[in-house]
């Protein structure tokens, strides 16, 4: 007999014991630390019995595969009477449910919710923060509300110490679903195998503490007791353990295990980039070597001792991945002793390693450290990040750039907002238009075959995601880098400083944006990225 054969059951006994109108956390980072056989028993009570109903979900990280796994078994009216979340794009069922108003919706930084997890756990009043300032999330704006069902209050602006602050205010969690790789004779979770730690403990201590529940996934039991130290979540905060089945503990949305994610660099860190496919002299490649030209500068102030003998960056999804390709091509990325170097970090926890994209986002290959999401944001918060270069949707005259809403699709802010307003050096990059965009290297110039349906330089965009007047606030230094021209951030909003060769100023460019930008004396972009 196991010791903890009382906390032992299968998924549907587990969340029998969810009860009505409760406030329900899950953990997880796309499909990497998501309870898949959890969420997805809780589905299935519900669509059978129609309980439990009215829940209020929190959660930090988006969970789902924009399909039906994650917290799209969740998706449903009466399931859910609220919603708070990180970010919403991977589980499509709940983002419609928030925009035609059938449920309260609040979009968070995810950094914030999970931050807010230990707040809560800890019986204070709520995160109080800088994080979410001028964005849609201010209380001065939208206040995170995603219609007008949703009532304001959860948030605050407070002044402390002669400055403004946000106030996200805590609420009781009375339901922690939580996932680790085993469970040991005394209930104490271990996470050897798992892409990443997310914030377990805070979501677990926070049930707890509120006399709640904590109904923990595991792949397996072990016979003998972890070692302390590798113990994540201690067994007297878990009530329910359960043993995951088939095809619900993959450790991504995409691999069912790659042992790469959780094992250290090696003794040849250099292969780690050997698989990489180059990237076509295209679009991307354009903007990913404009990009590493950024890293370039940045790389030279650590050699000098300006920053310190690491650069520390993160790379959004997307477009912005094919600069870790370059920063590979170039030699950056391996790790040598005393010599500046890159290093990639996620949001997520992981810090060195190369990280993983599409359904494996959150993961990355044969990382130096594995932290926590909320100690990772903290780090984030403080301004630790040299560099990052995330995706922009709109960008309008100011500045500010929209990555979370376009018409009747909601995609959320995840933690684009954390770390776009705590990089020193930021990048927003991606192409000029969207939506069947073509274009040609031609002797060094740029030909546009066939221009995007799509125009992304907008007269205003729709929500705030990155506020251009915080910025300025904060001292950062922002560019916005395209196939065809590059923009720099000014005190009067966005100046033309490049134009790639081979484009017309006033058809290209001008002729694209719905308004006319401060033009300078723009110099052409570097003729190596046409090369």
């Amino acid at each position: 007999m196991w010791p903890q054969d009382a906390k032992l059951c299968n998924a549907d006994d587990a969340v029998a014991c969810i009860q009505s109108g409760v406030t329900l956390a899950s953990g997880g980072f796309v499909g990497a630390g998501h309870p898949e056989a959890l969420t997805a028993a809780l589905e299935r009570r519900f669509l059978a019995t129609g309980e439990p109903r009215d829940l209020t979900l929190i959660y930090a990280a988006g969970q789902g595969d924009g399909r039906t796994r994650g917290l799209n078994h969740l998706a449903h009216v009466g399931l859910l009477k609220r919603a708070i979340g990180g970010h919403w794009g991977l589980a499509p069922g709940l983002g419609r449910l928030a925009l035609t108003g059938q449920i309260e919706a609040y979009n968070f930084p995810q950094g914030v919710v999970c931050q807010l997890f230990r707040d809560i756990a800890a019986g204070r009043p709520g995160c109080i923060t800088a994080v979410g300032l001028g964005t849609f999330i201010d209380p001065a704006l939208q206040g995170g509300r995603l219609n007008d069902r949703t009532p304001p209050g959860l948030i605050e602006r407070i002044e402390l110490g002669g400055q403004t602050w946000l106030w996200y205010k805590s609420l009781p969690i009375h339901v922690g679903l939580i996932r680790a790789t085993a469970a040991d004779p005394w209930g104490n979770l271990v996470m050897d195998e798992e892409a990443t730690i997310g914030e377990v403990l805070p979501i677990a201590q926070a049930a707890r503490n509120a006399g709640g529940l904590v109904i923990a996934q595991v792949q397996r039991l072990l016979e003998l007791p972890a070692a302390p130290q590798q113990v994540r979540v201690p067994g007297i905060l878990v009530d329910k353990i359960v043993v995951a089945g088939p095809g619900e503990h993959d450790q991504t949305f995409a691999e069912a295990h790659n042992p790469a994610y959780c094992s250290p660099a090696g003794a040849n860190p250099a292969t780690l980039w050997d698989s990489l496919p180059p990237l076509p002299p295209d679009e991307r490649r354009i903007i990913a070597v404009r990009a590493c030209d950024e890293l370039r500068s940045t790389r030279h102030a650590a050699a000098e001792g300006t920053l310190g003998p690491a650069t520390i960056v993160n790379l959004g999804i997307g477009m912005p991945e094919g600069i870790a390709t370059i920063a590979a091509e170039r030699g950056w990325l391996s790790p040598v002793a005393g010599a500046a170097r890159l290093v990639l970090t996620v949001e997520s926890g992981p810090i060195g390693g190369a990280p993983a994209g599409g359904l494996s986002f959150g993961a990355a290959r044969y990382p130096e450290a594995i932290v926590d999401q909320p100690s990772q944001f903290d780090f984030y918060d403080g301004r630790g990040l040299d560099f990052a270069a995330l995706g922009a949707a709109q960008i309008d005259a100011a500045g500010n750039v929209n990555v979370s809403k376009f018409g009747t699709r909601f995609a959320g802010v995840g933690g684009f907002v954390n770390i776009s307003q705590s990089a020193r050096t930021l990048l927003f990059c991606g192409t000029f238009t969207a939506c069947g965009l073509e274009v040609a290297i031609e002797q060094g110039r740029l030909r546009i075959l066939r221009e995007g349906d799509v125009k992304k330089f907008v007269p205003s965009v729709e929500l705030i995601s990155f506020s251009a007047a915080r910025s300025r606030e904060l001292g950062q230094r922002v560019l916005y880098i395209t196939e065809r021209a590059v923009f720099e951030l000014t005190a009067e909003g966005l100046e033309l400083i490049e134009i790639a060769p081979g484009i017309d100023l006033e058809r290209d460019v001008l002729g694209q944006m719905a308004f006319a930008p401060r033009v300078g004396r723009q110099r052409l972009m570097p003729p190596h990225l046409f090369a």
